[in-house]
């Protein structure tokens, strides 16, 4: 297992993790989750090495080797499958090794061992790999230093998926990648044979490709079993809990300060006022729920609505040359209600469609009709570097809104997310997601008629997402959308759009279809024929039974202390309901007043028993659906 022990960080004071500790079996697939800014990123550093904790451990197998995407992108002039074979070095080093070696006892070993490591099949699956990430085989054996950044990160992360480590960390891999080469990622690994942990804010990739969630939230680690929704709906469920045992407990905690606040200075009841000053003492108070929402999108509705088509493209021709099209044959129109997804992978064009329509280039053939009387907003990743460092989220809307007072520019930024003090903050000192914000509010200040967004989600997590998802449903105007988040694509698109061979065609069938076709072109598993036929004879009947078995030795203990567990709930509610029925005879009192008291008492008892036994039931309860839950996928895997 991959065990997180007690650790302890900070960052300038910061407390980023106090004492978290999980630990992740063997085989697993894990997505990090948790806000901007709470420590993921720093918890995968903690992990590899590269940084120290302030306490706590690290623990993995001594033979277990933990790789991770390097920070820089590859250059020079190896070329894209030789930089990603020499990720292998133990490889590298036998064949250099082979090539002057002449003791025949060394020579066999070598072999040997290149036999054990597959390393004759290594080419392949390597350019297999590469195919998966949209490098075709011409581009293959271009050299790395050719590419631009974003297209050389994408071969650090082929050459870890080639390594193969035992324990795979990936810190945001989509970022860099298109809606392809995510789906892409998505299959490779689901069969990926070793233990990953993930940071991804993509839902869908957390819901097909792990099988748990390591939740970060307030500077500790829970682990979830399931996916991103299953692990939403538990957590929900424990917060509903939660505040309902608050509840009763403030409840509670009020009813003893009343007692003690009307009778400590009684003598007759000063032992009674005492023991529950004691009580209140004991009491461990039940944490609040720390409000944790996200503040919504707003995006301003078309101030006047135009009749359909918005834009219209007749035989238009647009690229960066005038003699170098980089898209021809466009005969498309765009109608006022629109919600348009371009597919179609980095370097097809789709981000020089999406200028065209936005009116940062002209069509150099053909005709675009309808572009001077629409009103487009334009969001694009690259705008992220253009910001001005020095200026502020204030000194933006200063520009945006000349004649306005103070108050009245503050107002709007906060309904962008911006507080007093952020507002202040200069663009240089902004997190990404709060640089994305400011310059999506940027693009839809004006109303516009259509809204274009190039990758608007590559810093925002999960929740802000959704947020900008139900701002999209929300705006009436006509979009285009540019995202390898294909949740955002299912959730705010009904037309899909596909850039390849030169030009934009209108794509038929559903995202599903896509994947599926793409999946085909692509191959989903890269592993290599050897080594899926070494894993097949490992999964034997023997190895079934084996499994199985172990799977009910796990479950059997769990399910038994949460049926404890229950009938001790039943059994003190029992209790307390005859207490209850007995205090609600109002001639008690009178009659027999010193029973009263004591089942006044042993109720109290009772009431603090119950809420501990409702705890131990709930945690044994969970425990035992996340085993079962577990268990139950693994069978049917």
């Amino acid at each position: 297992m991959l065990h997180i022990n007690d650790l302890t960080y900070r960052i300038e004071g910061k407390l980023l993790l106090d004492s978290a500790t999980a630990g992740i079996p063997t085989g697993h697939k894990v997505g990090l989750v948790g806000r901007n800014g709470t420590g993921k990123s720093t918890l995968l550093k903690i992990i590899a090495g590269d940084l120290a904790p302030e306490s706590g451990t690290i623990t993995v197998a001594r033979s277990d080797r933990i790789g991770h995407v390097a920070q820089e992108a590859p250059g020079g002039d190896d070329s894209l499958i030789d930089w990603v074979l020499a990720a292998d070095t133990e490889r590298a080093s036998l064949l250099a090794e082979a090539e002057h070696v002449t003791d025949a006892h060394r020579i066999a070993a070598i072999h040997e061992r290149l036999n054990d490591i597959d390393a004759h099949s290594a080419p392949a699956r390597a350019a297999q790999i590469l195919a998966g990430l949209g490098f075709d085989e011409e581009t293959q054996r271009r050299p790395c230093g050719a590419l631009s950044g974003g297209w050389r990160m994408r071969v650090a992360l082929a050459a870890i998926l080639f390594l193969e480590p035992e324990v795979l960390l990936l810190d945001e891999p989509t970022n860099y990648l298109d809606l392809e080469g995510t789906l892409w990622l998505e299959s490779y690994l689901k069969s990926y044979p070793h233990t990953v942990l993930i940071v991804s804010h993509d839902r869908d990739l957390l819901n097909r490709a792990v099988g748990a969630i390591l939740h970060l939230d307030q500077a500790k680690l829970t682990l979830y079993v399931g996916g991103y929704d299953d692990f939403e709906e538990t957590r929900r469920a424990k917060q509903r809990l939660q505040l309902k045992l608050k509840k009763k407990q403030d409840e509670e905690r009020r009813h003893i300060e009343a007692f003690v606040a009307r009778f400590k200075a009684k003598a007759t009841k000063a032992a009674q006022a005492q023991s529950r000053v004691k009580a209140l003492a004991k009491m461990q108070p039940i944490a609040a729920q720390v409000d944790a929402s996200v503040t919504p999108f707003h995006f301003p509705q078309p101030v006047k609505t135009l009749a359909s088509p918005l834009l219209r493209l007749e035989a238009a021709c647009v690229g960066y040359a005038p003699d170098k099209p980089v898209l021809t044959g466009l005969n498309l129109r765009i109608d006022h209600d629109d919600r348009i997804a371009l597919l179609g992978q980095n370097g097809n064009g789709k981000s020089t469609f999406a200028k065209l329509i936005a009116g940062k280039l002209t069509a150099t053939g053909g005709q675009v009709f309808g572009a001077k009387r629409v009103n487009v907003g334009y969001f694009a990743q690259h705008q992220l570097d253009e910001l001005n460092p020095q200026e502020t989220p204030y000194d933006v809307m200063v520009k945006l809104l000349p004649d306005a007072t103070e108050a009245q520019r503050r107002t709007r930024l906060g309904t962008y997310g911006f507080s007093a003090d952020k507002a202040d903050t200069k663009s240089a000192n902004l997190s990404g997601g709060e640089k994305a914000r400011l310059l999506l509010a940027i693009a839809a200040f004006h109303g516009p008629h259509l809204l274009i967004l190039d990758e608007p989600t590559n810093h925002l997590d999960v929740d802000s997402r959704e947020a900008l998802m139900r701002a999209l449903n929300e705006y009436e105007g006509a979009v285009i959308l540019i995202s390898h988040d294909r949740h955002l694509i299912e959730a705010c698109a009904d037309r899909l759009w596909v850039v390849r061979g030169g030009t934009v065609t209108a794509y038929g069938a559903d995202i599903d279809t896509y994947r599926a076709e793409l999946l085909a072109q692509r191959g989903g598993d890269t592993r290599g024929n050897g080594r899926q036929k070494a894993d097949a004879a490992k999964n034997g009947r023997a190895e079934q039974r084996r499994a199985a078995a172990d799977r009910r030795a796990i479950v059997a203990p769990l399910k038994k202390a949460m049926q404890a567990a229950e009938k001790k709930v039943e059994s003190i509610t029992g209790e307390i309901a005859k207490l209850d029925a007995l205090l609600a005879d109002p001639q008690i009192y009178a009659r027999e007043a010193e029973r009263a008291q004591r089942a006044g008492i042993e109720r109290g008892q009772l009431v603090k028993k119950l809420a501990e036994a409702e705890d131990a039931w709930l945690e044994a309860s969970e425990a035992y659906e996340q085993a079962n839950s577990e268990n139950s996928d693994a069978a049917g895997a």
